[in-house]
């Protein structure tokens, strides 16, 4: 995901000059140096000072640019906290913001760089995009969808190879649900990597005969709130599947769609994800994900005892 945030960004930027790029000293983390190295002129170095940076890119957007500031999903969202809302939500202005090394993917530095509540704090402002994608292709799709989106946004890249389960030549919808698989039992609502998780727990729920759907929720906000609906609707019951935490992330935003939604969308609603902790070190990211049930397995049995 971070190659094709790259990627994209360097494409942007040989497409529009109005891109530019701002990094808090992680480019080569981020992968926004490969911008930088074909347009130096558009890339400012800001150093490990984040509010600065969305400050100096306000600033740029002010000034009809259309600015990308990136370093680490928890540095992000939690630093600069005041300058994105004062400076940035509430004036609507055309910053984009990318969260790398989302979740507990930065597995070997352990509770201080892991995000576990990105999610929740960029969500409850408004006026702003949240974007969750789920593997290469994905992303770089979402990263050319921001230049167009009005307004500020924020997406939360995993650190990580992850394996690909999008087409490259499928059109990426904002604000749009996608089913990934189609089930008559119970659906499981997934953003980011724990789409693929999700995929993976519903061949295991299949060979016990329980039926999954899986909904991949790469729009976190503006939720697609009749999509949620809609493919909760005859299921005996849902689980949503985040890394990160289940307060005011995606458990909760679902949770909401389904209890103001119609009686027949109204199911039993189970979460997977961070469960009001902190994330820790390890020498592998896969031993996190077993040590946080985040792992198709620990998905499976949450889907049984939602429907149980």
């Amino acid at each position: 995901m971070r190659k094709a945030y790259g990627e994209a960004l360097l494409e942007l930027g040989r497409e529009n000059e109005k891109v530019v790029a701002l990094e808090a000293d992680l480019g080569k983390s981020t992968m926004s140096n490969m911008f930088g190295a074909e347009f130096p002129q558009r890339y400012f170095q800001m150093g490990i000072a984040e509010a600065n940076m969305i400050s100096a890119a306000a600033g740029l957007a002010l000034s009809g640019h259309i600015a990308f500031a990136s370093t680490f999903a928890v540095f992000a969202s939690g630093r600069p906290y005041d300058q994105i809302r004062s400076s940035v939500a509430i004036a609507r202005l055309n910053v984009k913001i990318c969260g790398s090394s989302a979740g507990l993917s930065d597995f070997g530095d352990g509770k201080t760089h892991q995000s576990v509540d990105d999610i929740a704090i960029m969500r409850v402002l408004p006026n702003m995009k949240v974007l969750s994608p789920t593997d290469y292709y994905e992303t770089k799709k979402m990263v050319k969808a921001m230049a167009e989106l009005d307004g500020p946004c924020y997406i939360r890249v995993n650190r990580n190879d992850v394996p690909v389960v999008t087409s490259e030549d499928e059109p990426f919808e904002f604000g749009k649900v996608r089913c990934m698989r189609d089930g008559a039992d119970v659906v499981l609502f997934a953003t980011g990597y724990m789409v693929y998780q999700s995929l993976e727990a519903a061949k295991l729920l299949e060979a016990e005969g329980i039926s999954a759907r899986v909904i991949n929720v790469s729009t976190i906000k503006p939720l697609d709130t009749q999509g949620i609906q809609a493919a909760a609707k005859g299921m005996k019951g849902a689980v949503t599947v985040e890394e990160a935490s289940v307060i005011g992330g995606l458990g909760s935003a679902v949770c909401e769609a389904l209890a103001e939604g119609p009686a027949e969308s109204r199911v039993r609603v189970l979460r997977v994800g961070i469960m009001d902790c902190f994330g820790t070190s390890a020498q592998k990211y896969d031993e996190l994900l077993t040590e946080y049930r985040l792992t198709p397995e620990d998905i499976a049995a949450k889907a049984k005892e939602a429907i149980a």
